[in-house]
């Protein structure tokens, strides 16, 4: 039904920023959650930001409120993932996922069993 690519992620110096983008398949991407979600070697994935259907609800993990800003396009089928002051911490593989029956709110808290996911893209901020 859906797939999703993610890309923009690389190497970036501490206090700089990188976009990175996720391309969605299909004619139903309107109707999708979307949502972006990280993960460090070792760790456990991580929520960062979702965003609704019609791009008005937008949620953020505490660690990137004020740096981070997700948006989408619907008529491209792309949603997007503005990082700018990046810490080491912020040092993870980055996946994009979609979700059809859940709010923006909602998938914040529950990425376990959402529909689809991108295969990721990393991201290294170095100190």
């Amino acid at each position: 039904q859906v797939q999703l690519v993610e890309s923009g992620g690389g190497l970036v110096q501490a206090g700089g920023s990188l976009r990175l983008s996720c391309a969605a398949s299909g004619r139903t991407f309107s109707r999708y959650t979307m949502g972006w979600f990280r993960q460090a070697p070792g760790k456990e994935r991580a929520f960062v930001a979702t965003i609704s259907r019609n791009g008005r609800n937008i949620e953020y993990a505490d660690s990137v409120k004020g740096r981070f800003t997700i948006s989408r396009d619907n008529a491209q089928n792309t949603v997007d993932l503005q990082m700018n002051s990046l810490k080491p911490e912020d040092t993870a593989v980055y996946y994009c996922a979609a979700d059809s029956s859940t709010t923006a709110a909602t998938m914040a808290v529950m990425s376990g069993s959402l529909d689809y996911w991108g295969k990721g893209t990393l991201v290294t901020v170095s100190s």
